[in-house]
């Protein structure tokens, strides 16, 4: 099987963080769903296939989707009320779309599956939800929260996985995600070297109990889907590797877009609030090609 054979649709797509993983790990991206109309034109910048603008909490008829014949459907729910960063509160709506995404899996039983969400979700009554309706409908589930750090991207961010095989076997796929894990989490020196043009620079914390100045030779904190200035008056915390002074500064969407690993030349427009979000939103591309890299491997395992 060739791996343009291997067809992917992506749902909840975003900007493509996910869509452009898998096509780095050389699936086939047919067709894309998402339906917040900015991050539908950013998309429609940057790739070639369709993106569909389509409510996924209505899945009564999934025949649209399956028209497209996917081997693999990918996708990451909105997990702001998963998120730790969010609410944390499943009945707010947003979680609805989690089983609504296992409703179009299960109605449309594509070889693989692939779900990110937060790490948060695994302390949810929602997965333990979709899991037994996976289960029901023939699919073995392998689960792992990633490290992107170890990933190929220079960001600590967690996010967990779950992804299935119809007709295979529970954890089948465990040892094809973590055997090439990096021993040690990329720096943004390892992957930028010198050409950032900055050392240090400046991420809000949530509250002044954690510190603010970030140094380029650690991985970047998780990227988040605000940005705010430096504020006046920042005390200064003693995890800062150096004091606060007139150079650090906040860091622009370019910079927030790279450091989740798009390319430099991937495209945006909207404002700034709505671009950060997005970004913010985004599985970083090299995590989704870490995990793509993983199933393609498995597959070819699986058939030889």
């Amino acid at each position: 099987m060739r791996d343009s054979e291997l067809k992917v649709v992506d749902l909840f797509c975003g900007c493509g963080g996910m869509s452009m993983g898998f096509e780095k790990a050389g699936f086939n991206v047919v067709a894309s769903y998402d339906n917040w109309d900015p991050a539908i034109a950013v998309y429609r910048l940057n790739f070639q296939h369709p993106i569909y603008k389509r409510d996924l909490l209505d899945t009564k008829d999934v025949s649209d989707i399956a028209s497209h014949k996917p081997d693999v459907i990918i996708g990451g729910p909105p997990c702001q009320d998963f998120s730790s960063a969010g609410h944390r509160d499943e009945t707010l709506g947003r979680a609805n779309l989690t089983l609504s995404y296992a409703d179009i899996i299960t109605k449309i039983l594509p070889r693989f599956f692939v779900m990110e969400n937060v790490p948060t979700i695994k302390k949810s009554e929602k997965l333990e939800i979709i899991k037994r309706q996976f289960k029901e409908a023939g699919y073995g589930l392998s689960e792992l929260v990633l490290d992107a750090s170890l990933c190929g991207v220079p960001q600590k961010r967690k996010r967990f996985f779950l992804i299935g095989h119809l007709g295979g076997v529970d954890e089948a796929l465990l040892p094809f995600l973590k055997k090439h894990l990096a021993t040690k989490s990329l720096t943004l020196h390892d992957y930028f070297g010198d050409t950032l043009g900055f050392e240090y620079y400046f991420r809000v914390p949530r509250s002044y109990s954690r510190r603010g100045i970030f140094s380029i030779y650690e991985p970047a904190m998780t990227v988040r889907g605000v940005d705010r200035p430096v504020p006046k008056g920042y005390p200064g915390h003693p995890g800062d590797p150096i004091p606060m002074n007139d150079s650090i500064r906040t860091l622009t969407i370019e910079e927030r877009s790279q450091f989740q690993t798009f390319p430099k030349d991937f495209r945006y427009e909207g404002s700034k609030t709505v671009v950060n979000q997005m970004i913010g939103n985004a599985v970083p591309v090299n995590l989704a090609k870490y995990v793509a890299t993983a199933l393609k491997e498995y597959i070819y395992a699986s058939i030889s």
